[in-house]
């Protein structure tokens, strides 16, 4: 886990898109996208649940963003 990731984690979970958060990071899709499933990986669960183009905190993100 990184700080990088953990940034990347609460821009997502405030902007609640990939699309919109890649942009206000100035970073792309794919590797948000990365950046978010490797953070998933190390903590253990998903953090998101993904609905279409938008997305929601899982109860589990919740807590992590806390």
């Amino acid at each position: 886990m990184t700080l990088v990731q953990l940034r990347h984690f609460v821009v997502l979970a405030d902007a609640g898109s990939f699309v919109q958060a890649s942009a206000l990071l100035c970073l792309t899709q794919p590797a948000l996208t990365r950046s978010i499933q490797a953070l998933e990986d190390e903590l253990g669960g998903r953090l998101f649940d993904r609905l279409g183009r938008r997305i929601a905190l899982t109860p589990f993100g919740s807590e992590a963003l806390q």
